[in-house]
């Protein structure tokens, strides 16, 4: 079939991929989250001018 793979195959790889967006927008809001509150617990240190 298509580039060697068989149509099962092709199925399994776009059930995983339908899988994983969710998990990617959670871990993207995760880590704005994160760095977010790495920045502000930067602020007002002394010695820091971020």
């Amino acid at each position: 079939m298509f580039l060697g793979l068989d149509w099962y195959w092709w199925l399994l790889l776009i059930a995983l991929l339908l899988i994983s967006i969710p998990f990617k927008f959670k871990f993207m809001k995760w880590w704005e989250k994160r760095q977010q509150s790495k920045k502000s617990s930067l602020k007002d240190k002394w010695g820091d001018d971020v």
